[in-house]
């Protein structure tokens, strides 16, 4: 595989989503679910039929509430978030939904703002600390390398890393602005793995070319470095997409097949390892051969 022949071309895609990502982010935002901003969701069914979403809205507005979305849920049943509210204010709730017809609650989840918060911050420093220690990871696993120098693999990788969560955060953002969509633990739990499933990836490259650089060495063979990666990404690419093709339709059933709870998560993992196994192939190891050029014309 021709590395240099192909490389402004690796980087066009990967350089695009990310800054429509960005730009999605500054512009919307994520919007936290009940889990992380905090609030209330309760979650009724109609046994005999249920109304409309705009008659709902109209029952409960005399209560005083505040803001209230509601969502159909299966056939007969609809969710209610809402902020943070007493036991007794959702007494009240539920007694007013079934003025007309017959309610009964299925579920009611209540957390404070200052425990969605703490969920939220806490989140944010697991992915940090996940980024801080693959980057002292690989830098210790590839100490021994002779080109580049171990601390370049780990910066590398790091930025790759930050693309693949970097695209499923942006289609959330955009997902929020359309049509309402919000983020909440699995979300971050999502993140979280796809972070793990992309630095196998990219340490599979890596080792790869490790490899190949110490059996130049050991056979005193003079080869570009540019030809040793594109090399190594010839001998394990079909490894990389065959694994990934195999995650993402198991992914894609969950997600079409499966319960409405795990639609979300399902979808950022699914994005996460398309984008990731691009960028374990097609964005990591080329953007090692620019920092050696880079380097090298630099002595």
């Amino acid at each position: 595989m021709n590395i240099a022949k192909n490389l402004k071309y690796f980087f066009i895609l990967p350089a695009l989503l990310s800054i429509l990502s960005i730009a999605a982010l500054f512009m919307w935002g994520l919007k936290p679910g009940i889990d992380l901003a905090g609030g209330s969701l309760l979650e009724v069914n109609y046994p005999d039929g249920r109304p409309t979403q705009a008659e709902v809205q109209e029952v409960v507005e005399p209560l005083g509430l505040g803001h209230i979305v509601v969502q159909p849920t299966g056939s007969n049943g609809h969710i209610l978030r809402l902020r943070d509210i007493t036991p007794k204010e959702k007494e009240s709730l539920v007694q007013v939904l079934g003025t007309d017809r017959t309610v009964t609650e299925e579920e009611f989840t209540s957390i404070g703002p200052s425990i969605g918060a703490e969920l939220m911050q806490k989140g944010w420093i697991a992915i940090a600390l996940v980024s801080l220690l693959t980057v002292l990871f690989i830098a210790f696993a590839f100490r021994h390398a002779s080109t580049p120098s171990s601390w370049k693999y780990g910066v590398v990788a790091i930025v790759t890393l930050l693309h693949d969560i970097l695209i499923p955060a942006g289609l959330f953002a955009l997902l929020g602005h359309l049509y309402g969509a919000e983020v909440d633990a699995l979300f971050i739990v999502a993140l979280l793995t796809v972070l793990g499933i992309s630095i196998n990836d990219t340490i599979v490259i890596f080792d790869r070319i490790r490899e190949n650089l110490k059996l130049n060495e050991q056979h005193h063979k003079h080869e570009d470095f540019e030809s040793v990666v594109g090399r190594s990404i010839s001998q394990t690419i079909s490894r990389s997409i065959n694994t990934s093709i195999t995650v993402i339709i198991v992914l894609l059933s969950l997600y079409f097949l499966g319960p409405a709870a795990t639609k979300d998560f399902a979808l950022v993992l699914t994005v996460g390892m398309i984008a990731g196994t691009y960028s374990s192939i097609f964005l990591a190891s080329p953007l090692l051969v620019v920092w050696e050029k880079f380097s090298a014309r630099k002595k």
